[in-house]
């Protein structure tokens, strides 16, 4: 009997619908079933091949053998997994399957990853695709029941394919261009580079800011407090003498309440959760970074079941979604959910207009929580943490708005007028869901903050009881942690000018994709481009000169917008894809051509008198994630050292991360405090305190993973093809 192949993206998915659809028996990277049998990748089994195989000439990296214009771009099965991909291939040709199904991430990319492998197995088999938001069994039940032609996905798959070869050719080109022209690790990229740009330019507009004195006039009136503004409606003075001026003429007056104005507001509950917003949240209030966040979110929807698939763009649900929302109410009703969900389902009907929005869905829903019923004791801390993110802000979005009156105070003292304002709560609606680490209120302004005002009557005289002037710096901009960066990447309108490619970045979600942000993220640290001190994002000396000799198109999130734009246009059938491919060859040369000529120049200004043992060269001190590394200034050695790792230990005296400095007898851990203590103190210390010493051997060995030895030249290449998906 003929059976159908079904190709995940990963185990753990097969494993899943496996079970759904009967197959219990193991074969050679598969599971078989009566009817199906499910095979996997194991994310990309094939990629772009790499420049050497076009061409002996480029193994070695030279200027005079760029651009690099392959006329047809291979494919190649990748070495760690080629031996997952012959196991497929085999069942891909084998007489027993008439059919294929391919069953990867609902997405540009998981299009990709089954085309490729199709691609490169020669497959000619009947095709139909899976298109799933969730993991649960009913959904992939749901999803097999309603299966679509693989065809209807042609376009989307035209486009990640027209994505992938665009970014080879014009990354590959430029970072083999900068890193000849000035034999040091450079790389740039579409969005790598202009997310690159916004935090040196951040970096610039700071260390150009000159901090200004200024001046404002709080009056207390009994019971309340209210701050002089003049007619443009402006508190601040920037002369002293001026300020003073208003506190002499009001001191010890009577006024009159000019006017007390009581208005009825409410504030709609915030969107569900997209993974970028999710990323910030969970940034702001845990500390985690997007790709830690993207991490949790992957095993809460893959192993656990219990959140629908995260690297969505879209913060709505569909009208078809909205039956089964009863039954993820019922799934999330317990311990510090139950009330609200018991709440939200004693609704007739559930409240869902902030919620459903069919035209602002795209390829997937907003993430919600799945009808999967949840233990929480079978979630690790971090996991518990993204899953209650995600749960409260499910929960208010079909929450009732947060109802309070405003009251605004005029007082008028003479010719000067003095203002506050103040709240009363009516109903606190999706408002009582949360602490006030995620909620704060937008209306306040860092001069007059809104206060609890006593009873006050339009007409009633009041007393200056006293005045004081309040004396306060202009503040530069704020650098950027990964939460505001995330914010950044998603919304750079304010690179481009042209209103249509504005739209286009808007629609396209910015720089990048809510699913590759976090390693953009990561592959900017790992290239010390920029480092992290405590959550501020700092740009190295290497970033700020990388955007320095870089071609000017790429510092832009333009060429983002331009791009997206076209991946568009061909993902919808409205444009052709070898054509802009084409036009991405010339740009590539046009590229390479810029930096040949370019009297731009790179100095390592991080150089030690430390000599590399590989080459003899003199090694850089870099900033690493977890702490400072000595790399080799050559490419092509790759040596690199640890001198010092960031631990999670705390120290005893402020309780800030430990610094571990020193090799074997000598490793001892540093506080920026002062505070010092030798490694096997700290063993004893622990021990003392209730921690085995096989805890403190997992200790150290988590740290020493942390330390583990990488080629950098390796690294170069390495992400080149995620980096800007």
């Amino acid at each position: 009997m003929a059976k159908t192949l079904v190709l995940t993206e990963k185990p753990s998915v097969a494993r899943d619908i496996a079970r759904v659809m009967g197959c219990k028996r193991n074969g050679n990277g598969c599971i078989i079933g009566d009817k199906y049998i499910i095979t996997w990748a194991l994310g990309h089994l094939v990629t772009l091949a790499d420049p050497e195989a076009y061409s002996e000439k480029y193994k070695s990296w030279r200027m005079e053998d760029l651009p690099m214009l392959p006329e047809k771009m291979k494919l190649v099965v990748i070495g760690q997994t080629s031996k997952q991909f012959k196991a497929v291939s085999a069942l891909l040709g084998s007489s027993e399957i008439d059919k294929v199904v391919i069953a990867t991430d609902a997405g540009r990319e998981g299009e990709l990853v089954a085309r490729w492998i199709l691609k490169k197995a020669n497959c000619k088999k009947p095709l139909m695709r899976l298109w799933i938001s969730s993991q649960t069994d009913k959904a992939i039940r749901e999803g097999f029941a309603s299966l679509k032609p693989a065809s209807q996905y042609d376009n989307l798959y035209y486009s990640a394919r027209s994505r992938a070869e665009a970014d080879w050719l014009v990354g590959l080109n430029v970072t083999r261009a900068l890193t000849c022209k000035h034999n040091a690790q450079l790389s740039a990229g579409r969005v790598q580079t202009p997310t690159l740009a916004m935090i040196v330019q951040r970096e610039e507009e700071i260390l150009k800011f000159r901090p200004k004195d200024y001046f404002t006039v709080k009056a207390d009136f009994g019971g309340f407090t209210a701050l002089y503004k003049d007619s443009r409606n402006q508190a601040r003075f920037f002369d002293a003498a001026a300020a003073q001026s208003v506190a002499a003429a009001v001191k010890g007056q009577r006024g009159i309440l000019s006017e007390v104005k009581k208005t009825y507001k409410f504030k709609a509950p915030p969107a569900a959760y997209d993974l970028t917003e999710l990323q910030r949240d969970a940034n702001k209030k845990y500390g985690y970074s997007a790709k830690q966040t993207l991490s949790y979110m992957q095993s809460l929807y893959e192993t656990h079941k219990l959140l629908t698939y995260p690297r969505t763009d879209s913060r709505y649900i569909t009208k078809d979604v909205v039956a089964t929302l009863p039954e993820r109410l019922k799934a999330i009703a317990i311990g510090p959910y139950r009330d609200a969900a018991n709440a939200i389902l004693r609704m007739k009907p559930i409240n869902t207009k902030y919620i459903v929005n069919d035209a602002k869905v795209t390829d997937h829903h907003a993430i919600i929580p799945t009808e999967q019923y949840v233990d929480l004791n079978k979630l690790s801390n971090d996991e518990r943490h993204i899953y209650d993110l995600v749960v409260r802000r499910f929960l208010a979005v079909l929450s009732s708005p947060y109802e309070y009156d405003e009251v605004q105070v005029r007082v008028t003292v003479g010719k000067y007028n003095f203002y506050a304002k103040g709240q009363s709560v009516k109903s606190p609606g999706w408002k009582a869901l949360y602490d006030s680490s995620l909620t704060e209120d937008d209306d306040d302004t860092p001069d007059m903050k809104s206060q609890s005002l006593p009873a006050l009557s339009q007409g009633a005289p009041a007393f200056v009881k006293e005045v004081r002037v309040v004396s306060g710096k202009t503040t530069p901009p704020s650098r950027y942690t990964e939460a505001t960066l995330l914010t950044a990447m998603e919304n750079p309108t304010g690179q481009v000018d042209d209103g249509k490619l504005k739209d286009a970045l808007k629609s396209a979600g910015g720089l990048g994709t809510p699913a590759t942000r976090a390693d953009i993220i990561e592959k900017l640290f790992d290239s010390f481009y920029v480092e992290r001190r405590g959550k501020e994002i700092y740009p190295t000396s290497k970033g700020k000169q990388l955007i320095g000799i870089v071609p000017q198109e790429l510092k832009s999130a333009e060429l983002t917008a331009k791009w997206e734009q076209k991946l568009s246009m061909i993902a919808a059938g409205k444009a052709n894809d070898r054509q802009f491919v084409e036009e991405m060859r010339k740009y590539a040369t046009s590229l390479v051509s810029q930096v040949k000529v370019s009297t731009s120049e790179y100095k390592h200004d991080n150089m030690t008198r430390e000599v590399c043992p590989e080459c003899g060269k003199y090694l850089l001190e870099v900033n690493g994630k977890k702490g400072k590394m000595l790399v080799c200034q050559d490419r092509e050695c790759g040596y690199r050292k640890s001198l010092s790792v960031i631990t999670n230990a705390r120290c005893p005296e402020c309780h800030k991360k430990l610094e571990m400095r020193g090799e074997g007898d000598k490793k001892a851990f540093y506080c920026v405090c002062g505070y010092r203590e030798k490694l096997s103190d700290f063993e004893k210390r622990k021990e003392s305190a209730g921690a085995g010493k096989r805890d403190v051997q997992n200790y150290m060995k988590n740290q020493n993973s942390a330390k583990a030895v990488s080629n950098p030249f390796a690294d170069l290449l390495a992400g080149w093809q995620e980096e800007n998906q």
